[in-house]
């Protein structure tokens, strides 16, 4: 999270380092949980996806073990990231990437080979500013993150919650999705901007749509190969119309406060410290050399 002027005048900034979570994006899966109930009691297993800076399995933490003696939990989380993550109680951390095979075996050997209850995905590419692309590159992420939760979710009650940039070709990822849930929704968080295209894919209640089927990861098969002969790809229904999820607003909409609106600063605002700072920032070089007098100004003279 920045600090900038703008920053510390958005509610659920503030909310987060008040709180203690490492990005306001903590209030978006709590949102979703409030509607869906996908953090219920009966879930054991959990994979979180491009988890950095690590604000979702915060969450996941705080949700799945506060409060349950350590003898009586059998519970673990698996957060995914190429980046690193300053630990978190509860959490196992990958440093992998997850469209690779490893890491899908890795997963599994955390979990004795059993299937997980919930993946979910908060990861987004660094955006260009071209929405059709930037929504292109996303789509390839979820479906990265279907993939490999078709490996790893339990059928029947397997959950899956993913980051999606809504636009003009959304149809063809619904049409996918709906192959391998009972229900598919689009949730749209109090906390996310209503000026963004953001919202979120959930899929409640994994299914096959073939029952022999063993999905496998693999690196030289495209995402066409990998659902070849068992999702449908057709964007219509039986009676020829487009097949939509229901898309549901969720959190509390009578809520006093915008997450588009910036507000004054109270009086007894405290400016916190970043709860987690960046580990290995893109500007890491340039830290180093203003720390040793060897940045020079853009302009400045040798």
């Amino acid at each position: 999270m920045g600090k900038n002027s703008k920053d510390k005048r958005d509610v659920y900034y503030r909310k987060a380092k008040e709180e203690g979570y490492r990005a306001r994006s903590a209030y978006k899966l709590l949102q979703i949980d409030e509607q869906f109930d996908i953090l219920s009691s009966d879930v054991k297993k959990v994979v979180d996806l491009c988890a950095a800076p690590g604000s979702w399995s915060q969450v996941l933490s705080k949700r799945m073990f506060t409060g349950i003696p350590e003898e009586d939990r059998g519970k673990k989380i698996v957060a995914v990231d190429l980046q690193s993550m300053t630990p978190i109680d509860n959490i196992i951390c990958l440093k992998e990437d997850i469209t690779a095979p490893s890491t899908l075996a890795k997963i599994l050997a955390l979990f004795d080979n059993e299937k997980t209850d919930l993946v979910i995905s908060d990861g987004a590419p660094d955006v260009t500013g071209i929405h059709d692309l930037d929504e292109y590159i996303q789509h390839q992420l979820i479906l990265a993150a279907l993939q490999l939760g078709c490996c790893i979710l339990k059928e029947g009650s397997g959950k899956f919650v993913v980051k999606l940039f809504r636009g003009k070709d959304c149809d063809h990822l619904y049409a996918i999705c709906r192959n391998f849930f009972e229900k598919v929704y689009v949730a749209k968080p109090r906390s996310s901007r209503a000026t963004s295209s953001e919202a979120f894919l959930v899929g409640i209640g994994f299914k096959k749509p073939v029952s022999d089927w063993e999905p496998k990861l693999d690196l030289n098969k495209s995402v066409q190969e990998f659902f070849e002969g068992v999702a449908d790809f057709s964007l219509y229904n039986r009676t020829g119309t487009i097949n939509q999820p229901e898309f549901i607003a969720c959190g509390d909409l009578a809520a006093s406060f915008d997450s588009d609106a910036t507000y004054d600063i109270p009086e007894n605002f405290k400016e916190l410290d970043p709860v987690q700072s960046p580990k290995n920032p893109a500007y890491q070089k340039a830290l180093e050399l203003k720390r040793s007098g060897k940045l020079k100004a853009e302009g400045s003279k040798e």
